[in-house]
């Protein structure tokens, strides 16, 4: 067995802004949030990592639940009403609170990257941006487990206050 880290740190490139000021009633995932728009300010210091994005329509953006306390290793996801272990959902609260979303990327301006389709909590300190690549990222044959049938609700559903 290998010995972790006692420690990893990290620092936020930017913060996420966007219409969502609270947790409950903010879509579940980027397909939830179809049309929604917000912004990234990259901070200056980070800002010539943008060069040749603009390129890309779509980027997957990781970011930190700064606003999650603690993580339970069994929860009710939102999509269902059975308790299921915390690795196959997407549930906030986790060991480690980091989040990801594939947005479209709709154009970048001074730093300030303008999104699409956000799911995102607006203050959000981001931790990396990278560029969607269909031939990396687009999977085939992919099985979904207990999601199967009821992730095709996700458009439908928004979050509440259970994290």
């Amino acid at each position: 067995m290998t010995d972790t880290p006692a420690k990893i740190e990290f620092q936020p490139i930017g913060v996420i802004h966007t219409p969502f000021k609270e947790r409950a009633g903010m879509p579940i995932q980027p397909s939830g949030g179809s049309g929604l728009q917000g912004t990234v300010e990259v901070y200056s210091e980070f800002r010539e990592g943008l060069s040749d994005l603009d390129g890309f329509s779509h980027i997957i953006l990781l970011y930190c639940f700064h606003r999650i306390e603690g993580f339970k290793l069994r929860v009710v996801p939102f999509l269902d009403t059975v308790p299921r272990g915390l690795f196959s959902t997407r549930a906030p609260t986790r060991p480690n609170p980091i989040g990801l979303s594939v947005v479209r990327l709709l154009g970048i301006e001074d730093g300030i990257l303008r999104i699409e389709n956000v799911d995102i909590l607006d203050g959000t300190p981001l931790l990396d941006i990278k560029p969607y690549v269909l031939e990396f990222d687009a999977q085939t044959e992919v099985r979904t487990g207990w999601l199967e049938e009821v992730g095709k609700k996700v458009s439908q559903k928004r979050s509440d206050n259970r994290f």
